[in-house]
Parts: C-alpha cells; structure tokens; sequence
C-alpha cells in the first residue's frame, strides 16, 4: 500500500517548542541523562501549583461536571469573565459575548476557523507564538509579519504595520506582555495600533494571557477598553498568571459594535457547538480566579521566585561577552541574542542541538518564532535563580568554544581570574 498522505499546508507550520529537539531530548533521557529543559512555559514542571483556592473550587464541585455545558462555556465562569472584564474598561462586556475553550489554543484556531477565507492575511508579530503563525496556515491564511526588532525593544512600528495591510488582510494579532521577548506595550502604541484597525476595519486579536506577569513597574494595558467600538477579541486563562496548564482553561472575548461583530459571533459559536462543549471540570475553577486575591504578584515583586530567576538572567547576559538581552519585562521568558565571534556563521538550531548534547540544556532556538536572525535563542524564566544561572554558565562556555573557533581567544572574565 502506498503511504497515507497528509496535508501538504502541514509542511509550512512549525513548532520547535515540542519538535526535533524535545524529541531528542527524550532519547537522550531514556539513556540517563538528566536534562534541563527550558523550551515550555510550564509552571508545574517546576513544582509550581495552582493556588489552593482555586483546586478546592473544582474539587468541591466534581459531581457537577460529568455532563456536557453550554458551546459556549459554564453560565457563571461567562459571568465570572464578564465582570472580570467590564471591570478593566473592556465596553459591553457581557457573558453571551464569552467564549471557553480548552487552553487559549483552542480558541486562536477556532476564531481563525471562523474569520478567514482562502488567502486572506494576518498581521502577526515577527517574533510571535508560532501556534499564531500555524492556525493561520492550516486555517489557509496566510501570515504577513510586522517585525519587533531587539534594537527597538521587541516594540513594533505602527508605520511599518500600516504599510503591510492589503485588501486581503482581516486582522491584526497582539501578543502581549510578548512571548518569547517578555516586551510589554505602552499604551500610546496600543492606541495608534487600534486606530489602523479602525482605519482599515480589521479585526484586533490580542493574546493577553500572560496580563498579569509584569516586572520592575511595567503596568498592563488591555486594548479592549482602547479599541470602544472596533471589534476586538481578547484571549485570557489559567495556565500562566494561575500556574494550572494541564486545566486547558481559556476564554476568548469579543468586543465592539454588535452590528460589526455579530456575524463573527455567531461563526464562533457554531464552531464551537462542533466540538460540543470545552473541559467543566477546570471552568469551576475561574470564577475563584477572577475573584480571589492577586497570587502572582508575590512571585514577580522583588524577592518573588520569577523576580529572582528573572534578576539571574539579565545579570548573567550581562556579565556574559557573547550575549545581549532586552530585559524582559512581562511573561515569563528572556530572548537573548548571540553577539561578538560566537555569533559567525551562527546557526540558532545546531547551536541548540550542540548545547543539548554537550550540556544537557534545552532550548528553543530563536528562528522557530518567525524571525529572520538566527542568532537568537528563548529560554523560560521558571528554573529556581541558581539554576538558571548555571545554565546561563553552560551556554557561556558552548560559545566560547565557537567564539574561540571563529578565530579569537576569549579573555578570562574576573571572577575566573580571582578564581585563578
């Protein structure tokens, strides 16, 4: 027989964050070796938990969740988001206007599912997610990038996005505070962001899923309340700010003139009839979230587990020749780029697989986010302080061995010349 064949818009999409490398990883592993793995955002494989609170919402209501819900979600966690929402300005927040999935990404591919014909184009930020990038693709758009560039501090350039809507663009997508570069974005730039969207009549898509993890005295600006009448879908959930990933937790909410946003409406709720209703067990956990007091802030305030590991980073690129790091500030990830000698003939993917197999470190190399450069790579900020700084001292002496064979012999730094 001959080979099953499968879709050939599959070839397009990309996801190193669980691809060649962590499959590599696993071998490697079922050899011995421990590894650290630093390509997920995945608060329990750090021995993270969902705060108390919101286990006992879910526990003490087990008995309600064998039966399928409303497409749309549980009737009080839509209220629960509703409010949540209409407190932070977003206009006419209401729980019909609410959709649960499970996780975020259900949502992304279903809103896509929903809104794009053949060819249509969307506005995506370059670095972005890639599940953006591949719901577009396997959703037959296709991706226009706007770049954020290091130099610019991971910002875009309302211009240079301007300039990129056609007659074939339907939206504009938002990550923000940004995955993988941790950039979070002032209001004045959200504000002339929102008005092309109005100018051009393009839907705003703006991934808020890590609005609660902020650093320094970095403050999140949602755009719903920004954009009034221009239709704009904003992505929420459990799995950052509340550290309970495997729940698959999301919600989706749709902003705007109703007389622009219902048809969109009603494609997403058909589409989510399809798959009949999200995970119940985990939406009795999100009224408690909404409610319930701030549990992250103590992690991102000086002193806090990611302030701290956060701090190790940008000190260890700092003291490091061969990197350079936009501080990140927001999420829960740092972009660093390869800078010096070590950066000649730099290949983010074998830099990745040599430093997994000399070093036992997992990463995501930096071009598996849309970006032209190769000479970046993302790490997650979820480690304990210490170990992230070893880390950071296992990928400083795999470049130094690259920068010493581009031709140059890397000085000793100070602390290894008072060691001597």
């Amino acid at each position: 027989m001959s080979p099953v064949k499968t879709r050939q818009r599959l070839s397009e999409v990309r996801y190193e964050i669980r691809g060649e490398l962590a499959r590599r990883a696993r071998e490697l592993e079922t050899q011995g070796r421990t590894l650290v793995k630093l390509n997920i955002g995945n608060p329990g494989a750090f021995g993270f938990r969902a705060p108390e609170n919101l286990q006992h919402a879910i526990a003490d209501r087990i008995a309600r969740t064998d039966p399928y819900t409303h497409q749309q979600g549980l009737p009080e966690a839509r209220e629960a988001i509703a409010a949540f929402h209409a407190r932070r300005g977003t206009p006419n927040a209401s729980a019909e206007r609410v959709f649960v999935g499970n996780g975020v990404s259900e949502l992304i591919d279903l809103s896509l599912r929903a809104l794009l014909d053949p060819g249509d184009e969307v506005l995506l930020p370059s670095p972005d997610y890639p599940l953006w990038s591949a719901a577009t693709i396997l959703n037959d758009g296709r991706p226009v990038y706007y770049r954020c560039r290091a130099e610019d501090g991971f910002l875009p350039d309302p211009e240079e996005i301007e300039a990129l809507v056609s007659s074939r663009t339907r939206a504009i997508v938002l990550i923000n505070p940004n995955n993988p570069t941790g950039a979070n974005y002032p209001r004045e730039l959200l504000e002339r962001i929102v008005a092309i969207a109005a100018r051009h009549g393009l839907l705003l898509m703006c991934d808020e899923i890590y609005d609660g993890i902020l650093y320094d005295d970095n403050a999140f600006q949602p755009v719903a309340p920004l954009a009034g009448d221009v239709p704009c879908l904003s992505f929420g959930g459990l799995s950052k700010v509340h550290r309970a990933c495997g729940w698959r937790v999301g919600w989706a909410v749709l902003s705007g003139d109703n007389a622009v946003v219902g048809d969109l409406y009603h494609a997403m709720d058909l589409l989510g009839a399809l798959r009949l209703c999200a995970n119940v067990p985990g939406q009795f956990a999100i009224e408690a979230a909404l409610t319930a007091d701030d549990s992250i802030r103590a992690l991102t305030a000086p002193g806090g587990r990611l302030y701290e590991t956060r701090k190790a980073l940008v000190e260890s690129c700092a003291a490091s020749e061969h990197l350079e790091l936009v501080a990140p500030a927001g999420a829960l990830y740092g972009f660093p780029a390869v800078v010096g000698d070590a950066a000649k003939g730099f290949d983010d993917h074998a830099f990745a697989l040599e430093l997994l197999e000399t070093e036992d470190v997992l990463i995501v190399p930096g071009s598996s986010f849309n970006v032209p450069d190769r000479n970046f790579f993302r790490v997650t900020l979820l480690p304990e302080a210490p170990a992230l700084r070893e880390v950071l001292a296992r990928i400083d002496r795999v470049l130094s061995r690259r920068a010493e064979a581009a031709g140059k012999v890397v000085p000793m730094k100070r602390a290894d010349k008072s060691a001597a």
